[in-house]
């Protein structure tokens, strides 16, 4: 995708984003647009950057890890939103702001013990299983208190607030009921932990109803960068 091509992209999205805030009685500033730049090239990160873009969302370690090193002169901010492996925890701790799949404390408490002592705290987001679904990764409803309690002692990672990807649906109100859902979950868990303010959900196809339900955080990948792409490594 060319820069006007890309720039185009981030006008309509923007739009599209200030068009939900305002039927949703929200200010656009409240939602942050993060950039889904798995499989993209720092070439085209840059480009995006340059068009005012700060936030930028990766699922495979070794491919981030390239661009991060390729485009560190921008000092960006770096979300890994993909599954975690153990034994990829110390570099995402290593080299990324936010983390919003943490679904198990041992993932959370590797990511706080090989946090280096110099970066600011990692900003922690769950993931819930929001849909209940046997293909998707993220914490049971159920078991979400007992792990937010738990994450939220660890030092050198702040926990912020929950992520999920609910499963597909053909309908505003039918996309709304499982971030409705996930809104009503971070509300429970704030009566203990007050300081979590964050939701990321919401991507191209259901935008609007995520911004309906409370996004904070919206992760869009086809609607900046066009169609998605074949994942390079992981």
């Amino acid at each position: 995708m060319d820069t006007d091509q890309l720039a185009q992209q981030l006008a309509k999205l923007r739009e599209r984003v200030r068009l939900g805030a305002e039927k949703s009685q929200r200010e656009p500033a409240e939602i942050r647009v993060l950039a889904v730049s798995k499989t993209r090239g720092a070439d085209e990160v840059r480009a995006a950057a340059a068009l005012g873009v700060r936030d930028f969302g990766e699922n495979y370690l070794q491919e981030s890890l390239t661009k991060i090193d390729a485009l560190d002169d921008l000092k960006l901010c770096w979300h890994f939103i993909g599954p975690i492996q153990s034994n990829k925890t110390r570099a995402i701790a290593e080299h990324f702001d936010w983390v919003h799949s943490v679904d198990r404390l041992k993932i959370a408490q590797r990511l706080s013990e090989q946090r280096p002592a110099h970066l600011p705290d990692l900003q922690l987001c769950l993931q819930v299983n929001i849909s209940a679904q046997d293909s998707k990764s993220g914490v049971a409803l159920c078991d979400l208190s007992a792990l937010a309690t738990a994450v939220a002692q660890l030092p050198r990672v702040q926990l912020r607030g929950l992520m999920a990807i609910p499963a597909p649906a053909d309908t505003f109100a039918r996309q709304c009921e499982p971030f409705a859902a996930l809104r009503t979950a971070l509300g429970q868990l704030q009566a203990n932990l007050p300081e979590l303010d964050t939701l990321s959900m919401g991507m191209s196809a259901d935008l609007e109803a995520a911004i309906a339900e409370g996004a904070t955080i919206v992760r869009i990948g086809t609607d900046i960068f066009g169609p998605r792409r074949t994942a390079s490594n992981g």
